[in-house]
């Protein structure tokens, strides 16, 4: 498969997208919002964004199948072959707010696995793309991850749980305590702008659970080729369909263990 001229064709769209998004975003009323579930917001912009990517998409690789937030019901069955893996609109809630971190993330996978992701912020019109064997870039040039090897002095990025709390007060002792190892926390409420902004060294780690394929499939691998190491919270490499995800630089190791120390040893 020729990633660099699937990122070269696709690129393009992913970033009209964005600038389609933004062109609305002072359009939206309180009418155009649909609750999907508690604290899960939707509008007619994530739809008509999801339908716009999935009909081109759909022209530059026929064989490749979707999963995408808006129309995805059961993907645990999926095959082995091509997914584009969609979110039209990642940060929905700050969109409809008017907070300026939102972003549109499409990736690529083979045999359950992340090849290719472009995200597009269009706030500050950036463009991260990454394939397999090709490193990452933002706006087309190379990214990445910080130099940083002291987990004393790395920025962190998380996301808080919003709709499922089961693990509410597991999550704030980890937050807790990474409080007193890190430089600080800081919560977006995008996951593939956290994934984004950890490529290209903005960030030195970023963690959260309770994500879906959509959130981690294309920041993943433009993570891992801006030179990060992006497990599960076990360590394993099942990340898109696991539901958590840790990434980071140097600091990744003790990272981890900080995480794993905390997460599991709590009831």
């Amino acid at each position: 498969m020729n990633y660099a001229l699937l990122l070269a064709q696709a690129g393009p769209l992913v970033r009209e997208t964005g600038q389609w998004i933004q062109s609305v975003v002072k359009t939206i009323d309180q009418k155009d919002i649909i609750y999907k579930g508690k604290n899960d917001l939707v509008s007619y912009v994530d739809r008509e964004a999801e339908a716009r990517l999935k009909d081109v998409l759909a022209k530059f690789l026929p064989e490749a199948q979707f999963i995408a937030e808006e129309t995805a019901n059961d993907y645990s069955e999926i095959g082995e072959g091509y997914y584009w893996v969609i979110d039209p609109l990642d940060g929905t809630t700050n969109f409809l707010h008017q907070l300026p971190a939102y972003a549109v993330s499409v990736g690529l996978i083979l045999n359950k696995q992340p090849v290719l992701g472009m995200i597009y912020e269009p706030n500050r019109d950036e463009l991260f793309c990454g394939a397999k064997g090709l490193g990452a870039t933002l706006n087309g040039h190379d990214i990445s991850v910080s130099p940083q090897e002291d987990m004393g002095k790395a920025l962190l990025a998380t996301g808080f749980p919003y709709h499922d709390f089961t693990y509410q007060d597991r999550y704030l002792n980890l937050l807790k305590n990474l409080m007193k190892k890190s430089h600080g926390l800081r919560r977006i409420g995008a996951a593939a702008i956290d994934l984004a902004y950890t490529a290209c060294g903005r960030f030195e780690g970023f963690f959260e659970y309770n994500l879906k394929p959509w959130d981690v499939a294309a920041g993943k691998i433009i993570l891992e080729e801006a030179g990060g190491t992006v497990t599960n919270f076990s360590g394993g490499t099942d990340v898109v369909f696991k539901g958590e995800i840790i990434g980071a630089g140097p600091i990744f190791k003790e990272f981890l263990e900080e995480l794993q120390l905390h997460w599991f040893n709590e009831k």
